[in-house]
């Protein structure tokens, strides 16, 4: 280990090599401070495909972990995982994709007590790509409809940080760990290591997380908005809601709560031929945000 080392350091400072290390999972990032502890939980699914609708979970893992308002890990608890067996053969791209065939899921069931053991224990729950995720969940147990949730894409503006891209892997390799993903644990694993970095403007990753994911949105619909303002819409962030099922079919924006009036004001406007005024909106906190049933 010590040869190794000594390499390592020997061509970093060269600065013509960067060393990515593979993922060790710990059991520990941060001594305990005293600071007040909360549980969250890190989940990952694998599923048949993307549609919640119609597709099914073949996969669960649960990693619980303390952590404070400061967004300091403190210690990693046992991690649930299990498979399922969706009822019908999986998908051969989702075997290729994961590794986990037909004769793994075969007779195997996500244990809903268990789940259920944990979801009492914790605050928050967070994924890589909460939208994917949090629908999948809700199928899985009631629990998971009453918790907040944070996205480690969506709630840490990695963007405005500088990095290029969100997948997980990518920026695993920007900081400096790599491991082998599309299974459910290691991709959680990998997800709080993610969350234990800070940030190039000198914020934890979690920490940056938290405060985004407490924020309130409002999404602001544009309905019956002039045909002929679709493109208007689109450039300035608006996206189409076919409708269905209490959904309004109509042109609509999420956008912090602050914002929301000012947008109303540039509708009644640019957009609409006269002012209609107020126009309906939905707020969503961590509570609701990501998920299906809204």
């Amino acid at each position: 280990m010590a040869t190794n080392q000594a390499c390592i350091d020997q061509l970093t400072a060269s600065g013509d090599y960067r060393i990515i290390r593979r993922l060790e999972p710990v059991d520990r990032y941060h001594a305990d401070s005293g600071a007040e502890k909360h549980i969250g939980l890190y989940l990952d699914t694998e599923c048949t495909g993307l549609d919640p609708e119609i597709e099914k979970v073949i996969e669960l893992a649960l990693v619980p972990f303390e952590y404070d308002a400061e967004g300091r890990i403190y210690r990693v608890l046992p991690a649930y995982n299990a498979f399922q067996d969706p009822g019908r053969p999986i998908p051969p791209f989702i075997t290729r994709l994961t590794g986990i065939t037909d004769a793994m899921v075969a007779g195997q069931a996500i244990d809903p007590d268990a789940v259920g053991r944990l979801l009492e224990q914790a605050e928050l729950v967070i994924a890589h790509n909460a939208r994917f995720d949090r629908p999948f969940a809700e199928q899985i147990h009631p629990g998971f409809e009453g918790l907040s949730w944070a996205c480690s894409i969506a709630d840490v503006n990695w963007n405005e940080e500088g990095f290029e891209g969100v997948k997980l892997d990518y920026l695993a390799y920007k900081h400096g760990f790599f491991y082998e993903g599309h299974r459910a644990t290691i991709d959680c694993q990998a997800g709080i290591e993610l969350l234990s970095q800070t940030l190039p403007s000198g914020t934890r990753v979690l920490k940056r997380l938290l405060d985004n994911a407490g924020r309130t949105e409002v999404r602001l619909w544009a309905v019956k908005a002039p045909f002929e303002m679709k493109d208007v819409l689109k450039a300035r962030g608006y996206r189409w809601s076919p409708g269905g099922e209490g959904i309004l079919k109509a042109w609509y924006k999420d956008l912090p709560e602050g914002e929301a009036d000012a947008e109303l004001l540039y509708l009644n406007q640019e957009v609409y031929p006269r002012a209609v005024g107020v126009l309906p909106m939905d707020r969503f906190d961590a509570k609701t945000r990501y998920s299906k049933r809204v």
